[in-house]
């Protein structure tokens, strides 16, 4: 058995349900330190935070990542227990399979061979947290917020998010929308539904703004990032009878933006919307809970691109794709304070998923892509 697979299977074998770690940084920081890595364990509230560094001075590059995996699901639906790692058809099963221990084990196995009798011309560190799948508040953006007081910066930083679509390094992340969220709660005056002249209907007077703001145009998108997009994903009203107006309504929705966009003009778009469709009219107030999960990030150019994309295609002959799409991941903590970011990872086809797998063969080819891009950066 291969060292970054062994590593991975140790990994998989112990439960990290978010925000738990369930001891898999103490296990990394094992291995850390008998790389001479300084390591520190850093946590905040119920998070485990792993930050470890090697010494001297020049470019910082990072590897970045996240021992807490999803719930596993129902698990009479899995073939193999989650929570121990099998072997089957030449692909490792487990929860965190693709999300993202094995990313882990190939950075950590990647960075052992490289420091093997070689001296960098910069420093290597990692970033580990437990927060990834939570709520991303007390993991990678507290870390950010320490290393900033400390006056540490980041030149380069590679998140091992399964970036791949069909093959190992097909695709690649270069940056991620931004994510607003809205809880909008609109007041009217509950009544009979014999007689609405006496009440005030919420859900009336709230369609015609919502139709409007998801037909909006907000913006046309650029060459790296599509247009944004305004999506509702929940809706409550009524009293449970069906005779009665409801005196609330609620709405909440979120707006994945490119960097054509900002939060602040997002934020004034929907409530002249809002405002211009009676909201604040007669009977009916509302307010607006907003929370920004991050900011629009992009790496356009860069060496550190350049590099991910030689070392994919001298392992794997792939032509790689740059891309933004899918949701956010915690390069939206790092990139904001100046470092070229690259998501690279396995195939996120099972990620989330029962029966989660990554196939063992373009584990092994990770890890030696992961030893080239530092070989060539350092």
């Amino acid at each position: 058995m291969s060292t970054t697979l062994d590593l991975a299977k140790q990994l998989i074998a112990l439960p990290s349900i978010t925000p738990d770690d369930g001891g898999c940084q103490q296990l990394l920081a094992h291995r850390l330190t008998a790389m001479g890595f300084t390591v520190e364990s850093l946590p905040f509230g119920p998070v485990s935070n792993l930050w470890a560094i090697t010494a001297g001075d020049g470019p910082l590059f990072v590897f970045a990542g996240h021992t807490d995996v999803v719930p596993p699901g129902p698990l009479k639906q899995w073939k193999f227990d989650p929570f121990t790692p099998t072997e089957h058809d030449n692909c490792l099963y487990g929860r965190g399979a693709a999300d993202m221990k094995s990313s882990l084990a190939a950075m950590i196995t990647a960075a052992e061979r490289v420091l093997t009798n070689r001296t960098l011309n910069g420093r290597l560190a990692f970033l580990i947290t437990s927060d990834e799948e939570g709520e991303a508040v007390d993991g990678t953006r507290a870390v950010m917020d320490l290393l900033k007081t400390r006056g540490i910066k980041i030149d380069y930083c590679l998140v091992g998010e399964p970036s791949s679509s069909k093959r190992l390094g097909d695709t690649i992340k270069i940056g991620r929308r931004g994510s607003l969220n809205g809880k909008l709660k609109l007041r009217g005056v509950q009544g009979h539904v014999a007689y609405p002249q006496l009440a005030a209907n919420p859900i009336h007077q709230a369609l015609p703004a919502l139709s409007e703001l998801s037909q909006m145009q907000w913006d046309a998108g650029n060459a790296s990032f599509p247009p944004t997009s305004f999506q509702i994903s929940n809706m409550k009203a009524g009293t449970g009878a069906n005779n009665v107006i409801p005196e609330v309504m609620e709405i909440e929705f979120n707006l994945r933006y490119s960097t054509q966009l900002d939060a602040e003009t997002i934020k004034t778009r929907v409530q002249d919307c809002l405002d211009r469709h009676g909201l604040t009219e007669n009977e009916f107030s509302y307010d607006i809970d907003w929370q920004l999960s991050g900011k629009p990030f992009l790496t356009a150019t860069g060496s550190l691109i350049d590099v991910v994309c030689e070392s994919i295609e001298s392992v794997t002959g792939n032509v790689v794709e740059r891309s933004t799409a899918g949701g956010t991941s915690d390069g939206r903590f790092i990139a904001p304070m100046g470092a070229e970011l690259v998501e690279l990872g396995p195939v996120n086809t099972t990620i989330h998923k029962v029966n989660e797998h990554t196939n063992i063969q373009e584990l092994e080819n990770l890890s030696e892509i992961y030893q080239l891009i530092l070989e060539r950066m350092l």
